[in-house]
């Protein structure tokens, strides 16, 4: 940033107690899968090395799908799998991708046992459950919430759900992420 202040996001702002700006948030949809991987695609571009983002979600939200579609466009050809049991999978590319998933990790010191600095230090930090990363990690994360509609208990006839992305930001690089999400379509 240039100093300038943070910059102008059109989207939801949080206040706190003494009238300051301090989260903003925005709002996507995906109709399907494929939508999810577009989203993901069409905001890889944004990515530095450095930036952290995180996604939460219930399983099956479209966390990874979100990921692959980021993947795809900054290294071609890249094969997207969840790190459930790995923990980190590296992806190389323009932006190199550290995607992480710390569903099963549940203390903090498990979690920094994991180098999130060294990866920060080599590309950008994609990480499913981020919810899970130390407060520090988060303060200029761009925060990625996906939420799946519900379907009726036992429909097999039911469309796919449509899923409510969000995401959101406190400050620095986030608000710069979240800028550019905000510049990217509603529905996908």
């Amino acid at each position: 940033m240039n100093g300038a202040g943070p910059p102008a996001i059109a989207g939801h702002w949080r206040v706190d107690s003494h009238g300051q700006r301090v989260s903003s948030s925005a709002i996507k949809r995906s109709a399907s899968v494929e939508g999810t991987e577009r989203l993901g695609g069409a905001f890889a571009p944004a990515l530095q090395v450095g930036d952290v983002v995180t996604l939460s979600g219930p399983l099956g939200a479209g966390k990874t799908r979100f990921v692959s579609g980021l993947v795809h466009v900054l290294s071609p050809g890249s094969r997207v799998r969840s790190p459930s049991f790995t923990l980190v999978n590296e992806v190389p590319g323009r932006v190199p991708v550290y995607h992480m998933d710390l569903y099963r990790l549940d203390h903090t010191r498990d979690i920094e046992s994991l180098g999130l600095e060294e990866y920060a230090e080599l590309g950008a930090l994609v990480v499913e459950w981020g919810e899970r990363l130390p407060a520090a990690w988060l303060e200029e994360a761009l925060r990625v919430t996906l939420t799946p509609a519900a379907v009726p208990a036992g429909d097999l006839t039911a469309p796919e759900p449509e899923r409510m992305i969000r995401a959101e930001a406190v400050r620095g690089r986030g608000l710069e992420l979240l800028a550019a999400w905000c510049e990217l379509p509603e529905v996908w």
